[in-house]
């Protein structure tokens, strides 16, 4: 029942690269900035990246900068991080988030609609 369903997960050695795929459920939310959150064990979520409704700005977490690609495909309803240079740190639940507002909101309680989360583990 989720409004935004993911997909592309699963468990990798350090170095490997994985892509995540999210598919908004309805059209209208092609027009909301998204972003990806992270989730570990004992952890609250952290931001990862965010992306403006038009794909034309982004912003990334430290810790991600220069490795993570953040894009969208709005025709489709489809948001992508697309994840490099893994390391054993960025295993995590990630989440595709979507809500009206600015695109470089990175607070989870901001977004309204959620995916269901998906794995990535990073072997080390």
């Amino acid at each position: 029942q989720e409004q935004l369903e993911q997909s592309g997960g699963g468990v990798v050695q350090v170095g490997a690269s994985l892509k995540l795929t999210c598919t908004s459920s309805r059209r209208t939310y092609s027009w909301y900035p998204m972003a990806w959150f992270r989730r570990s064990p004992g952890k609250d979520r952290e931001v990862v990246a965010g992306i403006s409704a038009n794909g034309v700005d982004s912003y990334y977490a430290d810790s991600t900068k220069g490795r993570f690609a953040v894009s969208r495909e709005i025709g489709e309803n489809k948001v992508y991080l697309q994840m490099n240079t893994l390391r054993p740190e960025d295993t995590a639940v990630y989440y595709c988030a979507a809500g009206q507002g600015s695109y470089y909101r990175q607070d989870p309680r901001m977004y309204d609609f959620w995916g269901q989360g998906t794995q990535v583990t990073v072997s080390s």
